[in-house]
């Protein structure tokens, strides 16, 4: 079973990575960014046929491993 975790910045959290982007796109010459954030999507493919299991897997690794709750917030999606 296919699982996406979508990890991201919680709002009002710096980024750095994202305002370095943003001038970049203004130096090209693209007009009217606002703002920037960037995030990240961990796919990962799991041993189970159960949805259920599957999202409940998915949310264990990302509290213990793949996002820092602190500052980020994430997001699991089953794909198959």
């Amino acid at each position: 079973m296919k699982v996406r975790v979508f990890v991201s910045l919680k709002e009002g959290v710096l980024d750095p990575q994202g305002k370095a982007v943003g001038h970049a796109l203004e130096a090209l010459h693209f007009k009217g960014v606002k703002d920037v954030r960037i995030s990240r999507v961990v796919d990962l493919e799991l041993d189970t046929s159960s949805v259920e299991e599957a999202k409940k897997e998915g949310e264990a690794m990302a509290h213990a491993l793949l996002a820092n709750e602190v500052i980020e917030d994430f997001n699991v999606e089953v794909l198959s």
